[in-house]
């Protein structure tokens, strides 16, 4: 594999950044930690002339209690001792990102932006041309449900599901200038595999913020993937919840792996406020919420068993935050 030729720009500042994939609009890609994107360029998947790499972007890097800059490098936040005992949560899911070396240079802002990923689409130029490729990179139609209106690929980060279940917001930069905006709103539940985000041509994740109350939340993220040293996710669940006496204050249950967007259940858990969490409900919330995600096959694992492993990681990720916690 190889890298065919591109031009790289070096900006500085957000602005400049921004200014440059305007100028370029259409034919250039965000470069941040790049591993992900390289590997695809790699494979000739969605190429692009122009590539604006961010690692110079000084706001962008870094990271506070409770900001963490969108080029700040995965294994940095992960070596921060206090940051990861203020959120468990989102400390489980920095230590089932790939591995050490990838964390190293993967990047908070690459893994919310994540590419969605599917076994017809991310193969070498050759495979994909023994198929006619497919709708998400030259072609025309979906292998996995066969059709030509809509992409199946799976959403394949492990932090957004975390962040959340805390509230997260992210500030958006682009040529219309900044907004900051729910964590939850940067996903498209009415997309799919390709178009999955809304964000407007050019526009740019400068960083996410975390709310006061996501402090001291009890959290857990549960992650199923084929090879536990370094995969993507086949199903990753996240909750985090605050409890008074046995008693929900607060919860949230986040689910990422299996559709083309991580997904909350706020409908689910709001409910639950204000009474114990027994293990009745918790058993009816696994159920419902496996009842309303659909896997398809478009990932080593079958789609019968990551579904019946949804309720499973539920119910598990649950009994591990909430121990301790009975009246």
């Amino acid at each position: 594999m190889h890298l065919d030729p591109f031009e790289l720009h070096q900006p500085t500042t957000v602005d400049e950044a921004v200014r440059i994939a305007r100028e370029f609009s259409g034919a250039c890609d965000y470069l941040a930690g790049g591993t992900d994107l390289l590997p695809n360029y790699k494979m000739h998947i969605n190429l692009k002339p122009h590539l604006v790499a961010l690692d110079r972007v000084e706001e962008l890097a870094g990271h506070s209690a409770t900001h963490l800059g969108a080029m700040e490098r995965l294994g940095r936040l992960e070596e921060d001792a206090a940051f990861v005992a203020r959120y468990p949560g989102v400390a489980d899911a920095l230590t089932e990102i790939a591995t050490p070396l990838v964390r190293s240079s993967g990047t908070v802002g690459g893994n919310l932006l994540v590419e969605t990923r599917c076994f017809f689409f991310n193969q070498s130029y050759f495979w994909r041309a023994s198929l006619g490729f497919c709708l998400k990179a030259d072609g025309d139609r979906c292998h996995v449900v066969p059709q030509k209106e809509r992409c199946y690929a799976t959403f394949s980060g492990d932090l957004a599901p975390a962040l959340l279940t805390l509230d997260a917001t992210v500030e958006v930069a682009g040529p219309d200038g900044r907004r900051a905006i729910p964590l939850t709103d940067l996903y498209d539940a009415a997309g799919d595999g390709i178009r999955r985000l809304r964000l407007a041509p050019g526009e740019l994740v400068v960083g996410v913020d975390l709310p006061p109350t996501a402090a001291g939340l009890k959290g857990r993220y549960k992650k199923l993937r084929v090879r536990p040293s370094f995969d993507f996710p086949e199903l990753g669940v996240a909750v985090a919840g605050r409890w008074d006496a046995g008693s929900v204050e607060r919860l949230r249950l986040a689910v990422g792996g299996v559709e083309t967007y991580p997904r909350r259940f706020d409908e689910l858990t709001d409910g639950l406020v204000g009474g114990p969490l027994t293990e009745a409900k918790i058993a009816r919330l696994a159920e419902e919420v496996t009842r309303r995600l659909r896997p398809v096959h478009n990932t080593f694992l079958l789609p019968d068993y990551r579904r019946r492993m949804i309720g499973v990681y539920v119910r598990r990720a649950l009994a591990e935050a909430t121990e301790g916690t009975a009246a």
